[in-house]
């Protein structure tokens, strides 16, 4: 052990907490440690959800994992693509698509879909199929700030940031990075990405048809591909068109305009 580590090792000991007869309080010590590591999370995670809220996100945990399970798999081409883009560059139909697709009350709510929370609560109750409930909001948390997973802890987490982004940002701002972290398949995150990808055009350019396909694809990205579309993810680009038209041209930030909230 190295002079410089063993005098750290002796300074931190002599700073413990001791109480009158000089035992070591080290229930007040880890109460104290814990209580600073909280304050740190809490003044690291505003940083960040500032910090994010007018630069672009440069990578999220997601992208890392893939490319270490694209590395590790000899069959799998490790690719990375991924061009973010402002929010004003990404086609009025593709926005529309995913809200209509993943998150109908978007403009509404506050970061949770009650409503939805409660019909997915009761559904999972009775079947083994389980169905989510997540928002746009929900799912861009999750994937700026934190890693795929179901546990408890990373569910807690996802609130929080969940209510951070929401208290920070605009819906266009959640929407934009939304549109430009999110995965359109194997290692293609964003919408310009999935759009140069799959149609050989910017993002700006697509579609009603191409959007809605796109949007199709988000549940499963690694399991679904536009270039090889089944019944199944047909059927569901059509859902979405249809779904669309009751928004008429596109999503209104400024005043709302979901059909169901009328």
């Amino acid at each position: 052990m190295s002079s410089w580590l063993k005098n750290k090792l002796r300074l931190w000991y002599r700073e413990l907490p001791r109480d009158q007869n000089q035992v070591i309080r080290w229930k007040y010590y880890f109460l104290r440690l814990v209580f600073k590591l909280a304050l740190w999370f809490v003044g690291l995670s505003l940083a960040f959800a500032v910090l994010y809220r007018f630069l672009p996100i440069p990578f999220t945990p997601l992208m890392v994992i893939r490319t270490i399970e694209q590395m590790k798999e000899e069959e799998r081409e490790v690719r990375w693509k991924k061009d973010w883009v402002s929010i004003e560059e990404i086609s009025p139909m593709l926005q529309l698509a995913v809200v209509c697709s993943e998150d109908q009350q978007f403009l509404e709510h506050d970061g949770f879909d009650i409503n939805a929370i409660q019909k997915a609560y009761k559904l999972n109750k009775k079947g083994k199929k389980k169905r989510g409930a997540s928002t746009i909001s929900q799912q861009t948390a999750k994937n700026a700030f934190l890693w795929p997973s179901r546990t408890w802890i990373r569910k807690g987490l996802e609130v929080w940031f969940t209510l951070l982004i929401e208290l920070i940002w605009e819906k266009e701002d959640i929407m934009e990075a939304y549109l430009n972290i999110i995965e359109f398949g194997d290692g293609i995150y964003g919408a310009e990405a999935a759009a140069q990808f799959y149609y050989q055009k910017k993002a700006k350019d697509l579609n009603r048809k191409e959007a809605a396909m796109l949007a199709a694809i988000l549940p499963s990205p690694l399991r679904l591909n536009p270039k090889a579309a089944t019944p199944a993810l047909v059927e569901k680009q059509h859902w979405i068109i249809q779904q669309m038209r009751y928004w008429g041209k596109g999503l209104d930030y400024d005043e709302p305009n979901t059909p169901t909230a009328k």
